[in-house]
Protein backbone atom coordinates (compact mmCIF):
# COMPACT_ATOMS: atom_id res chain seq x y z
CA UNK A 1 0.00 0.00 0.00
CA UNK A 2 2.80 2.31 0.97
CA UNK A 3 4.23 2.38 -2.96
CA UNK A 4 0.46 3.51 -4.04
CA UNK A 5 0.48 6.50 -1.51
CA UNK A 6 1.91 9.21 -4.40
CA UNK A 7 -0.20 7.84 -7.24
CA UNK A 8 -3.59 7.77 -4.88
CA UNK A 9 -2.42 11.49 -3.83
CA UNK A 10 -1.73 12.57 -7.35
CA UNK A 11 -5.34 10.95 -8.84
CA UNK A 12 -6.79 12.64 -5.79
CA UNK A 13 -5.45 15.86 -6.77
CA UNK A 14 -6.30 15.74 -10.80
CA UNK A 15 -9.79 15.05 -9.95
CA UNK A 16 -9.52 18.50 -6.99
CA UNK A 17 -8.46 20.72 -9.87
CA UNK A 18 -11.41 19.62 -12.40
CA UNK A 19 -13.93 21.63 -10.39
CA UNK A 20 -12.09 25.08 -10.57
CA UNK A 21 -11.59 23.86 -14.18
CA UNK A 22 -15.29 23.89 -14.63
CA UNK A 23 -15.64 27.19 -12.81
CA UNK A 24 -12.96 28.67 -15.06
CA UNK A 25 -14.18 27.55 -17.90
CA UNK A 26 -17.64 28.38 -17.10
CA UNK A 27 -16.66 32.41 -16.06
CA UNK A 28 -14.83 32.53 -19.70
CA UNK A 29 -17.77 31.30 -21.60
CA UNK A 30 -20.11 33.80 -20.30
CA UNK A 31 -17.38 36.55 -20.52
CA UNK A 32 -17.70 35.64 -24.15
CA UNK A 33 -21.28 34.70 -24.22
CA UNK A 34 -20.42 31.08 -25.78
CA UNK A 35 -19.47 27.76 -23.63
CA UNK A 36 -17.52 26.59 -26.84
CA UNK A 37 -15.17 28.61 -26.81
CA UNK A 38 -14.08 28.17 -23.57
CA UNK A 39 -13.80 24.69 -24.11
CA UNK A 40 -11.52 25.71 -27.21
CA UNK A 41 -9.54 28.07 -25.00
CA UNK A 42 -8.84 25.50 -22.40
CA UNK A 43 -7.70 22.70 -24.77
CA UNK A 44 -5.39 25.64 -26.90
CA UNK A 45 -3.49 26.56 -23.54
CA UNK A 46 -3.50 22.73 -22.55
CA UNK A 47 -2.15 21.67 -26.01
CA UNK A 48 0.42 24.90 -25.32
CA UNK A 49 1.19 23.59 -22.17
CA UNK A 50 1.89 20.10 -23.28
CA UNK A 51 4.15 20.95 -26.35
CA UNK A 52 5.84 23.10 -23.78
CA UNK A 53 6.75 20.01 -21.28
CA UNK A 54 7.33 17.93 -23.98
CA UNK A 55 10.47 20.41 -25.11
CA UNK A 56 11.10 20.65 -21.83
CA UNK A 57 11.92 16.95 -21.70
CA UNK A 58 13.55 16.55 -25.08
CA UNK A 59 10.89 14.48 -26.70
CA UNK A 60 12.16 13.15 -29.91
CA UNK A 61 9.12 14.66 -32.09
CA UNK A 62 10.42 11.75 -34.66
CA UNK A 63 8.88 9.14 -32.54
CA UNK A 64 5.39 10.31 -34.22
CA UNK A 65 5.73 8.42 -37.32
CA UNK A 66 5.07 5.17 -35.34
CA UNK A 67 1.55 6.90 -34.43
CA UNK A 68 0.14 5.33 -37.62
CA UNK A 69 0.25 2.09 -35.80
CA UNK A 70 -1.93 3.08 -33.55
CA UNK A 71 -5.59 1.72 -33.65
CA UNK A 72 -7.92 4.53 -35.17
CA UNK A 73 -10.23 4.17 -32.05
CA UNK A 74 -7.60 5.75 -29.91
CA UNK A 75 -7.59 9.39 -31.76
CA UNK A 76 -11.08 9.44 -30.22
CA UNK A 77 -10.24 10.22 -26.85
CA UNK A 78 -8.97 13.96 -28.01
CA UNK A 79 -12.85 14.44 -29.29
CA UNK A 80 -14.53 12.77 -25.80
CA UNK A 81 -12.36 15.17 -23.40
CA UNK A 82 -13.14 18.15 -25.68
CA UNK A 83 -17.24 16.78 -25.24
CA UNK A 84 -16.36 16.42 -21.69
CA UNK A 85 -15.44 19.58 -20.93
CA UNK A 86 -17.97 21.11 -23.34
CA UNK A 87 -20.78 19.45 -20.98
CA UNK A 88 -19.26 20.45 -18.11
CA UNK A 89 -19.41 24.08 -19.03
CA UNK A 90 -22.77 23.80 -20.35
CA UNK A 91 -24.11 21.28 -17.23
CA UNK A 92 -22.59 23.49 -14.31
CA UNK A 93 -24.49 26.42 -14.39
CA UNK A 94 -27.65 24.13 -14.49
CA UNK A 95 -27.06 21.55 -12.10
CA UNK A 96 -24.49 23.54 -9.93
CA UNK A 97 -20.71 22.01 -9.56
CA UNK A 98 -21.48 19.45 -7.31
CA UNK A 99 -24.08 18.07 -9.03
CA UNK A 100 -22.26 18.22 -12.39
CA UNK A 101 -19.53 16.44 -10.95
CA UNK A 102 -21.22 13.58 -8.71
CA UNK A 103 -22.89 12.55 -12.09
CA UNK A 104 -19.61 12.33 -14.05
CA UNK A 105 -18.16 10.82 -11.16
CA UNK A 106 -20.40 8.23 -10.74
CA UNK A 107 -20.46 7.67 -14.99
CA UNK A 108 -17.09 7.27 -14.89
CA UNK A 109 -16.90 4.71 -12.07
CA UNK A 110 -20.22 3.13 -13.77
CA UNK A 111 -18.14 2.53 -17.21
CA UNK A 112 -14.77 1.82 -15.86
CA UNK A 113 -16.24 -0.76 -13.95
CA UNK A 114 -17.88 -1.99 -17.13
CA UNK A 115 -14.49 -1.44 -19.04
CA UNK A 116 -12.57 -3.67 -16.51
CA UNK A 117 -15.26 -5.85 -16.07
CA UNK A 118 -15.27 -6.96 -19.73
CA UNK A 119 -11.78 -6.37 -20.44
CA UNK A 120 -12.66 -3.91 -23.30
CA UNK A 121 -9.83 -2.39 -25.22
CA UNK A 122 -6.74 -4.65 -23.94
CA UNK A 123 -7.54 -4.24 -20.54
CA UNK A 124 -6.95 -6.91 -18.08
CA UNK A 125 -10.42 -8.49 -16.91
CA UNK A 126 -11.36 -7.16 -13.21
CA UNK A 127 -14.74 -8.65 -13.03
CA UNK A 128 -17.97 -7.00 -11.00
CA UNK A 129 -17.89 -8.25 -7.58
CA UNK A 130 -20.82 -7.25 -4.71
CA UNK A 131 -18.22 -4.75 -3.33
CA UNK A 132 -18.52 -2.45 -6.65
CA UNK A 133 -21.90 -2.43 -6.83
CA UNK A 134 -22.26 -1.06 -3.48
CA UNK A 135 -19.71 1.30 -4.33
CA UNK A 136 -21.84 2.57 -7.48
CA UNK A 137 -24.65 2.06 -5.59
CA UNK A 138 -23.26 4.65 -2.85
CA UNK A 139 -22.39 7.04 -5.95
CA UNK A 140 -26.06 6.82 -7.13
CA UNK A 141 -27.17 7.72 -3.44
CA UNK A 142 -24.69 10.39 -3.02
CA UNK A 143 -25.72 11.78 -6.70
CA UNK A 144 -29.48 11.68 -4.37
CA UNK A 145 -28.63 13.28 -1.64
CA UNK A 146 -26.51 16.41 -3.39
CA UNK A 147 -29.75 16.93 -5.95
CA UNK A 148 -32.20 17.08 -2.79
CA UNK A 149 -30.18 19.90 -1.17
Amino acid sequence: MKSQIIPILFAVIAGAVLPFQAVFNMQLGKTVHQPIFAAFASFLLGTLGLLTYLIYLKFDFSTLTQTKEASAVVWTAGLLGAFYVAAVIILAPKLGTALTFGLVVTGQMLVSVLLDHFGLFGLPINQINWQKTIGILLLLLGVIFIRKH
